[in-house]
């Protein structure tokens, strides 16, 4: 398809106008709804929290539809809590406020969702996000609700449409639920539920059945993953999935201590999965994804088969904009900390790791920069269409016109303390093995971790074991289900437990350092070690692991990624991490050796561009430079004949 401009037409429409040509052409409708390239939209938790209305939200896909779906925006997704009542006393971890049906599903709030009424879910609401052009999408947690069991609803047959009987009897939510696995950062919210019950498969066929019958295109699914992991339900929803005769794009939620090695074991079940925790608007959360998406493209993660399709690490929302705060209950009311040069290198870095893309700001007061930096075409056609993406460790600061110092990662040197962080990890990998008991008397015994933590300086980590105490009224059903594992409390504070999910969510750049908190009998207290030194935890069914932490985080650095395109592009991407403008190099002589097929003897009959600033880059026989400003990028385009 040829494109036009007029003399009153801009240049930067006429391009504009090209891309979106250029893109619905090479994006066919089973290419986007089998996740075979990064999935991208909108979702409303970085701009509503929770407290999102029916009228917001179709305000707001009204304006992804006119003015983002022609860049490949597709999804518009109602994050958490959409069944809870806004009212005085609600909140995120609120109990009681809840819509449920008779057999405990959740229903869209009325008072929010007026268009649910009379048991029509939101089915109307995806009707009219379909009119637009656009996919309809919703957030799900984890097993069921806390206010079901409470009630304990009977369980639907979904094959009968009566209640699901089985040995004789009619089998309900207490039947199913297991408290003791509730979602560590909503306790009084969600809980797992039995999958290995034929009645607790009922439940969950009975939820995701009801979402195909709004018509949900896709559903983000939370606190089953990472340090909540629960790789049974995964498995069965996929399965339930995968039954259906339409597409739904399955995502997980969050991800904090994920590994790619936890990955592996769901990257086939889902199309996309979240690897850290939740991304805001500081300078940090961008920063800590660096060394995570590095890892992950390592793995050859990125892409992998998926359900029905592919499946994609996910760096999480794009959080530019108008904004709200964590479980705030008051809508978009503040602009993004991030600054341009940071809101650039965090949708350079998702773009060069092939992320989904999901804007999280508010779309309706989407401003100027921030538009171009989402609509960019060449970061758009990186984050879909390049191959070979890959961090470049090598890279060079010039520091005058004949010498260099080369330099892998480094950064200004500061003088740094180290800590224990508590990670988790599958208790297949050999990294899980490290624990050791020592008793220090006739009542005491103390678990420790034995292996190495490098020259730190650093005390082994340690813990006492404590046999569990459950309530008397109580006491066989826990001791059955927790036979063999104990409380491990701190050495200094006899009442507080180890918990292997924090009680909140952490974000991004927050480090997991071990959370102890007054004990409970719940599963993310329980705690059995293995004979081969392993350390299981009963919420996740993951392995502790003990590494050291800076207390200070070196705040400078340099990274460089790279990727090829379509018409024999390469892509280079430089990020400045420093506190100070940098000009940054490259050699042809190392890309040659991560790039081997292209012949990078030399540049000399190369040329190249910088996206951001249009301007042209430094190029010599050897070497191709770009000034970056502080926490700033450069994304390169050569051409070489």
């Amino acid at each position: 398809m040829k494109c036009f401009s007029s003399s009153s037409v801009s240049l930067f429409i006429f391009l504009c106008l090209c891309f979106e040509s250029v893109w619905s052409q090479n994006v066919s409708e089973s290419d986007r709804q089998e996740a075979s390239i990064p999935p991208r939209g909108w979702n409303s938790y970085d701009s509503f929290s929770w407290t999102i209305s029916e009228e917001e939200f179709l305000q707001s896909a009204e304006v992804v539809s006119r003015r983002l779906h022609d860049y490949g925006y597709e999804y518009v997704v109602v994050d958490y809590l959409w069944y809870r009542r806004k009212v005085e006393g609600a909140y995120h971890d609120s109990l009681g406020f809840d819509v449920i049906d008779e057999w405990g599903r959740m229903l869209p709030d009325p008072g929010r969702w007026p268009s649910s009424e009379n048991g029509k879910g939101f089915s109307e609401v995806a009707n009219r996000v379909h009119g637009m052009g656009l996919k309809f999408g919703i957030h799900v947690m984890r097993g069921i609700s806390t206010q079901a069991v409470n009630a304990n609803t009977p369980i639907l047959d979904t094959k009968t449409g009566g209640a699901y009987q089985e040995s004789g009897r009619v089998w309900y939510a207490k039947d199913i639920a297991i408290p003791e696995r509730a979602c560590a950062w909503m306790p009084h919210g969600f809980m797992s539920v039995n999958t290995n019950l034929g009645a607790g498969k009922a439940f969950l066929r009975s939820l995701y059945e009801q979402y195909a019958s709004w018509d949900v295109d896709f559903v983000k699914h939370d606190c089953v993953f990472g340090d909540d992991f629960d790789l049974n339900e995964i498995t069965y929803v996929s399965e339930v999935l995968k039954q259906f005769d339409r597409p739904i794009v399955y995502s997980l939620s969050p991800g904090t201590s994920v590994t790619p090695a936890m990955a592996k074991d769901v990257s086939g079940l889902v199309n996309m999965y979240r690897v850290t925790g939740d991304d805001w608007d500081t300078w940090g959360d961008v920063k800590s994804h660096f060394d995570i998406a590095r890892d992950f493209s390592n793995a050859n993660m990125i892409g992998a088969e998926g359900l029905t399709g592919k499946s994609w690490p996910d760096l999480d929302m794009l959080p530019f904009g108008w904004l709200t705060d964590p479980g705030s209950i008051e809508g978009p009311h503040r602009f993004s900390r991030l600054n341009l040069e940071e809101k650039k290198t965090q949708m350079t870095l998702w773009s060069m790791a092939k992320s989904p893309l999901m804007y999280g700001g508010d779309v309706r007061k989407i401003d100027p920069s921030t538009y171009d930096i989402i609509t960019n075409p060449t970061l758009l056609e990186i984050n879909s269409f390049s191959s070979n993406n890959m961090e470049f460790p090598y890279i060079t600061i010039v520091k005058s016109e004949d010498q260099d110092l080369s330099l892998r990662r480094s950064g200004k040197e500061i003088k740094t303390t180290f800590t224990h962080s508590l990670g988790l990890t599958k208790c297949t990998e050999s990294k899980a093995i490290g624990w050791a008991s020592e008793r220090l008397n006739l009542y005491l015994e103390r678990i420790c971790w034995k292996r190495s933590l490098g020259n730190k300086h650093l005390a082994p980590f340690c813990v006492h074991k404590r046999e569990l105490y459950f309530p008397l009224d109580e006491v066989s059903m826990y001791q059955e289900y927790h036979h063999g594992k104990h409380h491990l409390v701190a050495t200094n504070r006899i009442k507080f437990c180890l918990d292997a999910s924090p009680k909140r969510k952490l974000t991004s750049k927050e480090f997991k350092r071990g959370t102890f908190s007054t004990c409970r009998w719940d599963s993310n207290q329980m705690w059995e070690l293995n004979p081969n030194g392993t350390l299981v935890n009963s919420y996740s069914g993951l392995c502790a692991t003990v590494e050291s932490t800076e207390d200070t985080i070196n705040s400078g650095g340099l990274r460089s990624w790279i990727a090829t395109g379509r018409k024999g592009e390469v892509y280079i991407a430089f990020f400045n991490l420093n506190e100070q403008k940098t000009v940054m190099s490259a050699q042809a002589s190392d890309l040659a050796k991560f790039l081997p097929a292209r012949d990078f003897r030399d540049f000399s009959s190369c040329e190249g561009s910088e996206v951001w600033s249009g301007n042209a880059v430094e190029i010599t026989q050897w070497r191709l430079s770009a000034a970056v400003e502080m926490h700033g990028s450069a994304l390169i385009v050569l051409k070489c004949s």
